[in-house]
């Protein structure tokens, strides 16, 4: 199973400042202007760094997707619900003896706030889901295929330049350690 260290600790505390900040910013009228929601659906895709399975030390590519749901009001957020699909790619050793491939199917939820910034929308979240990992080591064990349960934690941050596009940035203990990409609001 993927370990998370520190990064929970310091999405709670980043969404806890951003509640209490934004809840002084919402009295008298000038709370935040988000592109995100109750009732929005978003679909990001993006490309990036690869996170780290089984011990794979140089992931050099990772790709993901996210359908996301606005489905209720926290706050002066709100929290969204979907599914993610993404994979990661990793080649290492000597004469490149050693390949790996991880496809991770699995569900995603976050925190969405957008500050007093048209088109902004920052958040935090929590994933989890099943990873499907196959690796080829030439000079030790082979092929080896393995399917295991794994837990991810990521912050990104999107900027709309239009009502229904924009472009997207992640960063986390998930499929990607880190990807940039496109974002749409399909509703």
């Amino acid at each position: 199973m993927k370990q998370i260290k520190t990064l929970p600790v310091l999405l709670l505390l980043l969404c806890t400042g951003m509640a209490e900040t934004s809840f002084a910013q919402s009295r008298g009228g000038n709370g935040p202007v988000t592109p995100v929601r109750v009732g929005s659906v978003t679909l990001n895709l993006g490309v990036g760094a690869g996170g780290r399975y089984k011990g794979d030390d140089n992931s050099t590519f990772g790709t993901k997707a996210a359908l996301e749901f606005g489905l209720w009001q926290a706050g002066p957020g709100v929290i969204t619900l979907g599914g993610q699909v993404g994979a990661s790619f990793s080649n290492r050793g000597f004469n490149d003896d050693y390949k790996s491939r991880t496809l991770v199917v699995g569900v995603r939820s976050a925190w969405h706030y957008g500050w007093k910034v048209r088109g902004l929308d920052t958040y935090g979240g929590l994933s989890t889901g099943m990873a499907f990992h196959h690796h080829t080591h030439k000079n030790f064990d082979g092929d080896t295929d393995e399917v295991f349960p794994i837990v991810g934690a990521f912050l990104g941050a999107s900027y709309f330049v239009s009502p229904r596009f924009g472009f997207n940035a992640e960063v986390g203990d998930d499929i990607t350690s880190f990807q940039a990409g496109i974002i749409f609001k399909l509703k």
